[in-house]
């Protein structure tokens, strides 16, 4: 089986003791040489200051290849602009670029007068800057705010169209549904290999199955089902390094070579799936080299 590359999410801390957790979460992920980690933005751009400050810490501090999210919610064109120009200067050249999640209470997603109307202006404005590498999201289910399951592929389409390099997907419980959305990327006209799977280790299932629900991700009966049963158990960890190993393998059998793990801050079960997936510290340094 081939050693898939992989990559990591952070969140950016909001307090002295989720710094302290960040920064246990990189020294625990840094060894298996991630292609790159991202940080990302809380709902309506939040944590905007946050996010800019924890990247350049990351850039700075720990040698690794710094991917800041940037959305286009609740900010001007200048303003989202100007946020880009500061990563650049401070020698960060991946973007996550996102339209962003409207602020809680908000509803729906409505775009700043003097903003992006979505997340294609975006790239498009950041493509023409020339500075950055760019990653977009996509979704396997279907978005909460989609027509149907053909207009996210559509809306992709149109983000790698307008210069995006790559699309990081939402997470999922089952292969197939990563399958069936590349199969329907491909005939769109989207080349399969600009796709790489957002993988979810299940630290806490009822929080799993919340965060879920929100975006949209279809929760398998049989799923909620073992979760349930090895709560019951007091086995919800093996449980959940068993699935996310045996998705994780079924994707590599499926052509996969890339995968970017949500690790909420949490790096031991992505650690653990990592290591069972054969990526370990002395494999990643043996691939770098």
């Amino acid at each position: 089986m081939t050693t898939p590359r992989i990559s990591f999410e952070f969140f950016p801390p909001q307090n002295l003791e989720a710094s302290f957790r960040l920064w246990d979460t990189v020294q625990v992920l840094a060894p298996l040489a991630p292609r790159f980690v991202s940080v990302t933005y809380g709902a309506g751009g939040t944590t905007r200051d946050l996010t800019r400050e924890a990247v350049a810490t990351l850039h700075k501090s720990s040698g690794l290849n710094v991917a800041a999210h940037l959305p286009c919610v609740n900010a001007t064109r200048d303003e989202t602009l100007g946020i880009a120009r500061q990563f650049a200067a401070a020698g960060v050249s991946e973007i996550v670029a996102l339209r962003g999640d409207p602020p809680k209470g908000a509803g729906k997603f409505t775009p700043h007068p003097e903003g992006f109307a979505h997340s294609v202006e975006l790239i498009e404005a950041l493509k023409d800057t020339g500075d950055f590498t760019i990653r977009v999201g996509a979704y396997p289910d279907p978005h909460p705010e989609a027509p149907s399951a053909q207009s996210d592929v559509d809306w992709l389409k149109r983000k790698l169209d307008a210069g995006a390099d790559e699309a990081l997907t939402q997470f999922f419980f089952e292969a197939e549904t990563f399958f069936r959305f590349r199969d329907a990327c491909e005939k769109a006209g989207i080349d399969g290999t600009k796709l790489t799977p957002g993988i979810l280790p299940i630290e806490n299932w009822k929080g799993a199955r919340n965060f879920a629900r929100r975006c949209g991700t279809h929760i398998p009966q049989w799923v909620e089902d073992a979760f349930e049963k090895a709560i019951r158990d007091g086995r919800e960890d093996l449980l959940a390094t068993a699935l996310c190993t045996e998705l994780c393998s079924e994707l590599l059998e499926g052509g996969v070579d890339a995968f970017h793990f949500y690790t909420l801050n949490r790096p031991e079960l992505t650690r653990d799936v990592c290591f069972a997936l054969g990526i370990t510290p002395d494999v990643a340094l043996e691939n770098v080299a």
